[in-house]
């Protein structure tokens, strides 16, 4: 039973993937119409095929039916309007559940996979989940600190450099991120909220960021563990040596536990190109000391996640 009630949920997550994927939905949300006129909407030759994976979404309860006419239903036009659920669909019906169809192929000694490398946008996007925990620490941390200048490593879509902008008026950020997708993210929320004129984003790797302006906080969130581990050492040295004396870098991250999530999110990890794997939090905290910074107690912020804050002083 417990394996059909799995499947069951496995089947509801591909479904509403494939309804965004296709654009069925998002074709049902810009009016009601009959399966002949959504065929034409959206080029499909077969009616009767759509029609039936009409009745699966309704089943669902994203899509309704009234008189031969096909609505929106309210769970899926949360679906449809909502983009954290898009996400949240897109990777977990695509890469994160892909690794398991692919895991054979792996084990066998087949190509690494390369999510990390081709799906920044949908990763960056899916990591605003965590955004009501972290926002909390990065307003503690701003209050603490009174940063005038402030680095994102590893941006994504700039939602922890806007959180710090807003909170601290007088600051001036700078993003940092490798992936162009990831990167237009960012400048497109800096921008929707007002916060593009104090803010700049490049897309490249931090070590060649060439601003030698000292930076009073320095972000790297959800970030440590998309580093090869034999580069992590020169990463977090990089990001110490452009702090000011008395600087502060705030470190969060998923870290390595039992917890399914953290063993199901560090195999993903290990399967990618690149020594890639979720950091345990004693040697989170060894790399920010030989780093040349004083890390402080990690902090647990997400409840019942792997989700941590540490924070670390540069000396004065």
């Amino acid at each position: 039973m417990r394996a059909t009630r799995d499947g069951q949920a496995a089947v509801r997550l591909h479904l509403g993937a494939a309804g965004l994927a296709t654009g069925v939905l998002d074709a049902v949300a810009t009016g009601a119409a009959g399966t002949p006129d959504l065929a034409r909407r959206l080029g499909v030759p077969d009616e009767q095929l759509l029609g039936a994976f009409l009745q699966v979404l309704a089943a669902a309860g994203l899509v309704r039916e009234d008189a031969g006419r096909w609505y929106l239903a309210d769970a899926g036009r949360a679906v449809v309007g909502d983009d954290l659920v898009r996400a949240s669909y897109e990777a977990f019906a695509g890469f994160h559940t892909g690794l398991y169809r692919h895991l054979g192929e792996l084990l066998a000694g087949g190509p690494r996979r390369r999510d990390v490398a081709e799906q920044g946008a949908v990763i960056a996007r899916v990591s605003a989940a965590f955004e009501p925990f972290v926002d909390d620490v990065l307003r503690d941390v701003v209050a603490a600190v009174s940063p005038r200048r402030v680095l994102d490593v590893g941006c994504g879509a700039g939602l922890q450099l806007a959180t710090v902008l807003a909170a601290a008026p007088r600051a001036e950020g700078v993003g940092v991120d490798a992936d162009a997708d990831a990167a237009a993210l960012a400048r497109r929320t800096l921008e929707q909220r007002g916060l593009g004129g104090r803010a700049t984003i490049v897309q490249d790797d931090v070590r060649r960021l060439a601003d030698d302006r000292p930076f009073d906080l320095a972000l790297l969130a959800n970030v440590v563990y998309y580093v090869p581990v034999e580069e992590r050492p020169a990463l977090l040295a990089d990001v110490a040596g452009r702090l000011a004396p008395g600087g502060t870098l705030l470190v969060v991250t998923t870290v390595a536990t039992p917890q399914l999530f953290s063993r199901h999110f560090d195999l993903l990890l290990r399967a990618q190109q690149g020594d890639m794997s979720l950091p345990a939090v004693d040697d989170l905290t060894t790399g920010l000391r030989s780093a040349g910074l004083r890390p402080r107690e990690p902090r647990r912020i997400a409840p019942g996640a792997p989700l941590v804050a540490v924070t670390a002083v540069r000396p004065t």
